[in-house]
């Protein structure tokens, strides 16, 4: 009786001050379909998953082929939306986007604030130094007095090294191009990173050294994220991620990116 008393009192309420709203929660499919296109929020700097060459300009990465096909089941047009993690939450609420699609970690902060899908992929953490640093050899060396760990703001590294450090000194930058900057200057010895980012170090770089832990540190699943609320749009994405599992295209598409080793493809 009280569940039901309670439920009418919602209903009341959304009928009277907040239809205005469940109608532009509801409408992401609609406004979609009438303007030919879906914007997609990516972060450009990330390796493998929306990575924008800075030569060619050119986007590449699993997410931007998932964007692509995404764009070409609904028989719209893509249009990407540069993005990062720092701004995620407000680029997604204020209606910047319809979806982000940049392999987002779930992570209970971003749960409050977004809806997210089933994950597609699933990462360790990692840590870059540079060939040159003789304090770090191993994980093990890592939290120890006198070293400096760099974290890019806004990423799950930040609130994860601030729990996890004892000893070592943390240090946030804004951009992970600064933490990039960081260690390889030698102002911090290593910054933190996940599967992805770290396979771009190594192949872009000739400084960078990786750092491996010796068992599973802290595994993060990540995925596309949405406005909440929106039911049907979201209902209409993990539709289409369920069918890219099962035929095999995430797989593919996974692979042609160097990402198979964290994939997921439960449906």
């Amino acid at each position: 009786m009280l569940r039901a008393y309670k439920l009418a009192l919602v209903l009341l309420f959304a009928g009277a001050f907040g239809g205005s709203w469940a109608v532009a929660q509801e409408a992401t499919r609609d406004r979609i379909q009438a303007a030919k296109s879906l914007r997609v929020c990516i972060w450009p700097d990330y390796f493998g998953i929306s990575y924008r060459d800075p030569k060619t300009q050119q986007l590449s990465g699993i997410d931007v082929d998932m964007a692509k096909a995404l764009g070409r089941e609904l028989g719209v047009n893509v249009e990407f939306v540069d993005s990062s993690f720092a701004k995620l939450i407000p680029d997604v609420l204020e209606n910047r986007c319809d979806i982000a699609m940049f392999a987002i970690g779930i992570t209970p902060l971003r749960q409050e604030k977004l809806r997210f899908t089933k994950p597609h992929l699933a990462s360790d953490i990692y840590a870059i130094t540079t060939k040159s640093n003789r304090r770090i050899k191993v994980w093990s060396d890592i939290d120890r007095s006198g070293v400096v760990v760099a974290v890019a703001k806004g990423t799950l590294h930040e609130p994860l090294m601030k729990e996890r450090l004892k000893a070592a000194t943390l240090k946030v930058l804004d951009t992970p191009h600064a933490r990039e900057q960081e260690v390889e200057s030698g102002r911090a010895d290593v910054f933190m990173t996940d599967f992805p980012y770290s396979q771009r170090m190594l192949r872009t770089t000739d400084w960078a050294r990786l750092i491996k832990p010796e068992t599973t540190y802290h595994i993060t699943r990540y995925a596309w994220a949405m406005r909440p609320g929106d039911y049907r749009w979201h209902a209409r994405v993990e539709a289409f991620l369920a069918q890219a599992k099962q035929r095999g295209e995430l797989k593919a598409t996974a692979e042609r990116h160097g990402l198979l080793p964290i994939v997921l493809l439960d449906y």
